[in-house]
């Protein structure tokens, strides 16, 4: 049988409670059954006392339309908290499988030109955990993907990641990573080397160069970076 609560009973639990959900679970509640309870409340606290002395002046009119938007502002904010408990949830069931996957990609239109960098990161079953671009301004598509790859060992670094796999379509950058290719350009030398001091951060590192078509999401997020100027 369901549980018979009062508004009285509903509104104490959730002081002691903090949150509907815990309060529903505590009271056997139903979640749809405490918001009506609580509209009723308001409803009643609304209404002009009535009967003999009654003088206690009417409370001012907000619109019907105050509930449905504090109800909409609070499912809103669970939400976000659910989406970040969901990517915190993924990126601690990736570390604890002991590898994270860093796709990276840099995009410069006119080489030089407005140029991004774009890094997403996956749990080895390419899961994606995290997305992030960077906009660059005016730059070369080489130092694009080096920013690329930077941002996501950064990002991989503030999650916690032990052990990563680097995969890019830029088989320059990933044969200078492996050092079979010199860094001539003076602009990647920096680049270059703030990249080995994040890899040596990391316990174990696998560096792999694949095509373009297998590297889509990175892609995808480095000419975000230039549209919308991230």
């Amino acid at each position: 049988m369901a549980a018979v609560v009062t508004p009285a009973q509903l509104l104490l639990a959730i002081a002691e409670h903090e949150t509907l959900e815990k309060t529903c679970a505590a009271l056997g509640l139903e979640r749809e059954a405490a918001l009506r309870l609580l509209r009723g409340a308001v409803v009643a606290l609304r209404q002009p006392p009535t009967g003999p002395g009654a003088s206690r002046p009417a409370p001012e009119a907000h619109g019907d339309d105050e509930l449905p938007k504090e109800k909409q502002l609070y499912e809103k904010k669970q939400l976000t908290r659910e989406k970040q408990l969901t990517k915190e949830k993924a990126a601690g069931a990736a570390l604890a499988d002991g590898v994270l996957v860093v796709y990276s990609d840099g995009a410069s239109r006119g080489n030089p030109g407005p140029a991004g960098a774009g890094a997403v990161i996956t749990d080895a079953r390419g899961n994606p955990i995290a997305r992030l671009g960077r906009f660059l301004g005016r730059q070369t598509n080489n130092i694009a993907e080096y920013q690329g790859l930077l941002l996501g060992l950064r990002h991989a670094q503030e999650l916690g990641a032990r052990a990563i796999n680097v995969r890019a379509d830029s088989q320059l950058m990933i044969r200078q990573l492996q050092g079979r290719y010199a860094v001539k350009h003076p602009g990647l030398k920096p680049l270059h080397a703030e990249a080995l001091r994040l890899l040596r951060a990391f316990d174990r590192v696998g560096l792999e160069h694949i095509p373009r078509e297998e590297n889509t999401l990175a892609d995808e997020m480095s000419n975000r970076a230039i549209d919308e100027e991230m």
